[in-house]
């Protein structure tokens, strides 16, 4: 097998000025060159920076053929209702999209998921991918795009941005900064005392993640002179743009092909990448902010209240109705002694997550949309993928 491209280390010479210009014109060549001779192209839009600059350079470029823009937002039957910021979600995305829809003057759809039929898409979203994957942030981009393919068939999506330039809060987090480990990864042990001892012992996945991530450090390439501080921040983004984004995008990949939905990300134009990729992280950081550079190279070009906006990851449902189904779902299947799970998960550990509400996993346990909900879904996911697959556990 032959790796034909991998990112390179090298002295950024370009100036504030010129650097800005530089991504200014990356951004929008990127996002052209992803939009093709048809009709009925749209874009996924959140009301958030990255979806934002994308919905605005590609109505620019329709309005020139003679074109309109759809967009697509997604959200949950009563989601405002019960939303309550987090330190990973700050806000709802609702009124942004309002608001940029309105500048923008997109032909815009809502599409609002139902949270039973949430829970129900966890099966089909599970055959998407052939694994158990992220619960419902799988399942809502599932039906989602089922939704976006009775009007169009190419969508643009703001994935990698985050990655590509800086966005997660772990790159700000002084103890992500100095944790010997993968940052989107927590309450390792907790997740762990849900195994049988047995299991823990004779797959010991503390002993798997620790030389994983030894293994993705000793690629990083590394810049001559840097000091440690910014030397660390690059190995932090390395794992972003390597272990991270991967996950996330044969999520899109296979979420929407399911759909036959083709979703092109701009974001990860190669030649873009390799350009923030060498951008110091003392610009990349412009005013301290998470993306600066890229919130500094679209002034002018996008509303600045949403320049300003902070960044909030994927929209999840918020509604205690999806909890309470997958629970539910989760208490009958650790009482059927015939589930699968039972191979691999201690009963009376799972039962007690039952009882607890799992509200120590909150606000996150895994990336920034993964608390209790999803891990009850998770689990019932794991199950679902052992019995769907006629998975054996062997000695």
């Amino acid at each position: 097998m032959h790796k034909y491209w991998s990112l390179q280390s090298n002295p950024h010479t370009d100036t504030l000025k010129e650097t800005i210009e530089k991504v200014k014109y990356l951004v929008k060549d990127s996002i052209v060159k992803q939009i093709p001779e048809i009709t009925n192209i749209s874009s996924l839009l959140s009301g958030g920076l990255d979806s934002t600059i994308i919905s605005a350079f590609a109505k620019e470029e329709l309005s020139k053929r003679g074109q309109k823009l759809l967009t697509f937002s997604v959200d949950y039957v009563d989601n405002d209702k019960y939303f309550k910021p987090n330190e990973f979600q700050p806000n709802s995305d609702s009124d942004w999209i309002k608001s940029v829809v309105d500048k923008l003057q997109t032909e815009h759809k809502y599409v609002v998921l139902d949270n039973e039929r949430l829970a129900y898409a966890l099966k089909p979203s599970l055959h998407a991918r052939d694994l158990p994957g992220m619960a419902d942030i799988d399942s809502s981009l599932y039906l989602f795009l089922q939704k976006v393919k009775k009007d169009s068939s190419i969508a643009l999506s703001g994935e990698g941005a985050d990655e590509v330039f800086g966005g997660y809060p772990w790159l700000r987090n002084k103890e992500a900064l100095e944790s010997p480990t993968f940052p989107w990864i927590r309450k390792v042990k907790e997740r762990m005392s849900l195994l049988l001892p047995e299991i823990r012992e004779k797959i010991n996945p503390v002993e798997y993640l620790n030389e994983k991530y030894k293994e993705a450090i000793m690629e990083v390439p590394k810049l001559e002179g840097e000091g440690p501080d910014k030397s660390r921040i690059r190995e932090l983004s390395y794992l972003n743009l390597t272990r991270f984004m991967p996950m996330l995008i044969d999520r899109m990949d296979r979420m929407s092909r399911s759909a036959c939905v083709e979703v092109r990300v701009p974001f990860l134009d190669y030649r873009l990448v390799e350009y923030v990729w060498n951008i110091p992280w003392e610009m990349k950081n412009s005013n301290g902010r998470e993306k600066g550079i890229l919130r500094y190279s679209m002034k002018g070009y996008i509303p600045d209240e949403v320049i300003e906006r902070k960044k909030s990851p994927y929209p999840k449902t918020h509604n205690p109705q999806f909890k309470a189904i997958v629970r539910e779902w989760l208490r009958e299947i650790i009482e059927d002694n015939s589930s699968p799970i039972l191979q691999l998960v201690d009963k009376e550990a799972v039962k007690e997550l039952i009882e607890t509400d799992a509200k120590s996993y909150n606000p996150a346990w895994f990336s920034q949309l993964m608390g209790s909900a999803q891990l009850f879904a998770y689990l019932v996911q794991i199950n679902m993928w052992l019995k769907d697959y006629k998975v054996s556990i062997v000695e």
